[in-house]
């Protein structure tokens, strides 16, 4: 009996020093130095000075490094360290471009029982978490690539990815990119080779995290972002880039319903918040911010608790992607926001466009156009000081394809006055100025802005919907021919059919044909100049009979 009772002692004894010990643990102190890595091995040599001044966050908290470079910060169990990158440096990037400014400490690893692997155990705190810079020249102008939901769900759809937009910037003048969220659609195991394509456009890239980068067997939102952090890191932090200062944060939080079922709404959550509230604390009032997430601004619960942090900074702009669609908002008090203009909210267009989804086109790449009726594409966004200009690019059109024109290709002298002509604006708002005329001699007439559902998009689910008989057909013409014929000279597959609704489109203008117009075959022209001042043109032919 008393053998069992001391056996109970020291187990309690043995768990009490296990419970501290873990708790210790689980509230430690991290620090290290910020240094100028001048040779490039990412080793601090005792040469190698460290830099004062720099700013260090372990999520939350922001501290600068002192006269020596070094820097103190509290950690958990889960924590992940970075450096906010300053201008005029560079962090490493590793084997596919993807920045190398931050340290995971978690010593236990990610919890069991996800379907993607997360981060393996880190082991116990090393005695310094150092972070290496190099130098770099960042101007006060310059650009950036943007992409909205790259989203593929195979190797299939990343080769698209590649050949349809990729190829295209390989050799851009643009500094880096980010892209905007949903990097994949569901399956984790696509974020290296999915990585490997964006790597050959040559630029660091910066990535958010998207509802469909989760890891969905996990039990709490806490751990859905395990195989993203493994991967590129934080889901919040931020870094200056010339003049600009950039916040990327996870806007989505995932839970289950009473039913087990994946579900997920939009907010920043007070962590985060945090975070930048001591991030910004660091930055000029009149510095550009600009802040990067998923889900719409306008679609988030704490949205004013964000606007409010911002306070009235004149000079913000946030940019999200997640609806495959274009449109602009700019917000005012009723979502929080205190600034004497409205504070611009630029939802992008997506790299992959309504989901990979539409007939071939005659490489065997789908057409994929987005439910506003712009076609698939990314941003090339230009930083100037504390101003910014944005300009949509459709994958593998030229760079001066920014409309669409609608109207008949024949219609009766005495209709013209009664004939609509609608132009979708691909990059435009509310803030652009249309105009168009008929003919060579023709005035110039003020288009009207007029948001509704695109008619080009219309007609293309109408035609993909009389395709699907037709692709059942030929589905089941290449199987009875399968014996017959050699594999590479099997039929073409058709494409996906165009399944998701249409709303309205945010950019579309509209006017009638002058009335009464003269037989024959006109042209009509349509010129816009957007809010940034930027001047595009299109044209389309008609018959007058």
């Amino acid at each position: 009996m008393v053998y069992k009772q001391w056996n109970l002692t020291v187990l309690i004894g043995m768990l009490i020093f296990s419970w501290i010990g873990i708790s210790v643990a689980e509230d430690s102190t991290a620090t290290g130095t910020v240094f100028l890595d001048t040779n490039k091995n990412q080793v601090k040599d005792d040469n190698e000075k460290g830099l004062s001044g720099v700013r260090v966050s372990n999520g939350q908290d922001v501290v600068q490094t002192d006269a020596n470079g070094k820097y103190s910060l509290a950690v958990s169990d889960d924590t992940i360290l970075f450096v906010i990158k300053p201008r005029g440096y560079m962090t490493p990037t590793n084997e596919n471009r993807l920045p190398k400014f931050y340290y995971i400490h978690k010593p236990h690893g990610s919890p069991e029982g996800l379907k993607y692997a997360g981060v393996a155990p880190t082991g116990p705190l090393p005695e310094s978490i150092d972070f290496p810079l190099t130098e770099q020249s960042e101007p006060d102008t310059f650009k950036a690539l943007v992409f909205g939901d790259t989203q593929p769900n195979n190797m299939q759809e990343i080769e698209w990815l590649a050949h349809d937009v990729v190829e295209e910037v390989i050799g851009t003048d643009a500094v880096f990119g980010i892209s905007l969220g949903d990097l994949v659609g569901d399956n984790l195991n696509l974020f290296h080779p999915l990585n490997e394509v964006m790597a050959t456009v040559g630029i660091p890239w910066y990535n958010v995290y998207g509802n469909h980068d989760m890891n969905r067997r996990a039990k709490v939102d806490r751990f859905a972002d395990e195989t993203f952090e493994r991967v590129y890191g934080p889901t919040c932090y931020s870094y200056d880039w010339g003049p600009v200062h950039f916040i990327n944060i996870d806007n989505v939080h995932w839970s289950r319903d009473e039913e087990n079922n994946t579900v997920y709404f939009s907010e920043v959550g007070e962590r985060q918040l945090t975070f930048i509230r001591n991030d910004l604390a660091f930055v000029p009032k009149d510095q550009l911010v600009v802040i990067s997430m998923h889900i719409p601004l306008t679609e988030m619960r704490d949205v004013q608790k964000l606007m409010n942090l911002l306070g009235d900074r004149p000079n913000t702009l946030s940019l999200s992607a997640h609806t495959h669609v274009q449109h602009d908002d700019f917000i005012g008090p009723e979502h929080g926001w205190h600034g004497d203009d409205p504070h611009h909210h630029h939802n992008h267009a997506t790299a992959s466009g309504s989901w990979w989804q539409g007939t071939f086109d005659e490489i065997g790449i789908p057409h994929t156009t987005m439910r506003d009726g712009a076609p698939n594409g990314y941003g090339i966004f230009t930083f100037s000081g504390n101003k910014y200009s944005i300009r949509f690019k459709a994958a593998r059109r030229p760079a001066d394809y920014q409309m669409n024109i609608w109207a008949p290709w024949e219609v009766a002298e005495a209709d013209t006055g009664k004939t609509d002509v609608l132009v979708n604006i691909f990059g435009g708002t509310k803030l652009s100025k249309v105009e168009m005329r008929l003919g060579d001699t023709g005035k110039w007439k003020p288009m009207s802005y007029t948001p509704q559902k695109d008619p080009y998009f219309q007609a293309l689910r109408k035609r993909d919907e009389t395709y699907d008989l037709e692709r059942k057909m030929h589905t089941a013409l290449r199987e009875s021919m399968k014996p017959f014929i050699k594999e590479e000279e099997q039929l073409p597959q058709r494409g996906k059919r165009l399944s998701f609704g249409v709303p309205k489109s945010t950019h579309i203008w509209q006017a009638k044909l002058p009335a009464n117009f003269r037989k024959g075959t006109h042209v009509i022209y349509v010129r816009t100049t957007d809010m940034f001042d930027q001047t595009f043109s299109g044209r389309r032919i008609i018959r007058v009979r």
